[in-house]
């Protein structure tokens, strides 16, 4: 598949069902995804004040996050791709009155201002470009020398059974489950940790560190049907399946999950790499 038609495909899928998913379970997915954000906020220098590229933003929960660390001495700039989570982070920062703005466009293609940030971050939000050398030497133009650079992305699927949980459990019912293809944009997109390090090196970083780390993940027992009906393979398919095969599904996932279930919590273990560079 080419690069066009892939970044075609990532905008029609984050301005389409899965933002608007993404933008109704703001609050619940916030939580869930709260102890990343907090490593990232720590990675932020308040001291050094300046300019934060947040990439692949969201609904801007992060992107506000560092906003209120740096404080008046600094701004925090967040994109995304997806047209109905950054008019969500937009209402946000209206309702918040935090130094922050956003940018809807593809980080990969949009042009910058040259040096103009000091820092880039990212949770969860580059495993999705078409060309992953180009998006990250795109963004490192972006950034003065000497700035800096900390992403999280997800290891692997064998290191995340959480995430798969429900594409396993429900394959009998759904045939036509999108599949998880190695180096394609995606979840797992940057789970070799050799390939991330190349794709940084050739696009212009250096001083390259990227080590695992394992976070403790918790989701109320209350929201965790709507999870995974809305998100993941699963999610994309279901829509568009009868309701006795959805009820199936339902039903048999929820069982699947059970091992994660510890009264009304869900807790799991979320395997990651934390991604530093320097421009």
């Amino acid at each position: 598949m080419d690069v066009t038609r892939r970044t075609d495909e990532q905008a029609a899928r984050w301005s389409g069902a899965s933002g608007h998913a993404w933008v109704e379970a703001q609050a619940v997915l916030d939580e869930l995804l709260r102890p990343y954000e907090d490593l990232l906020v720590d990675a932020v220098s308040a001291e050094r004040g300046g300019r934060v590229l947040d990439v692949g933003c969201g609904t801007g929960s992060t992107t506000l996050a560092v906003a209120r660390r740096l404080g008046p001495a600094g701004h925090c700039v967040g994109i995304d791709i997806s047209e109905p989570m950054i008019t969500a982070a937009r209402a946000r920062v209206e309702r918040e009155g935090t130094p922050a703005s956003f940018i809807h466009a593809d980080a990969q293609e949009h042009p910058f201002e040259p040096a103009i940030f000091d820092t880039v971050i990212s949770r969860f939000g580059v495993m999705f470009f078409s060309d992953s050398v180009r998006a990250f030497a795109n963004i490192r133009r972006a950034v003065r020398d000497g700035g800096e650079l900390h992403c999280i992305a997800w290891r692997g699927p064998a290191e995340n059974p959480f995430m798969t949980t429900a594409e396993r459990a429900a394959a009998p019912f759904l045939p036509n489950l999108p599949a998880r293809l190695p180096d394609q944009p995606g979840q797992f997109a940057f789970a070799d940790r050799d390939r991330v390090h190349r794709i940084l090196k050739e696009s212009g970083w250096t001083g390259i560190d990227i080590r695992p780390i394992d976070v403790e993940c918790v989701l109320p027992e209350s929201e965790l049907v709507p999870y995974f009906t809305r998100f993941g393979p699963v999610g994309q398919v279901l829509p568009e399946v009868d309701e006795q095969t959805r009820a199936q599904v339902v039903e048999t996932v929820r069982a699947a999950f059970d091992p994660f279930v510890h009264g009304t919590e869900v807790r799991f273990t979320g395997a990651c790499w934390f991604i530093g560079a320097q421009a």
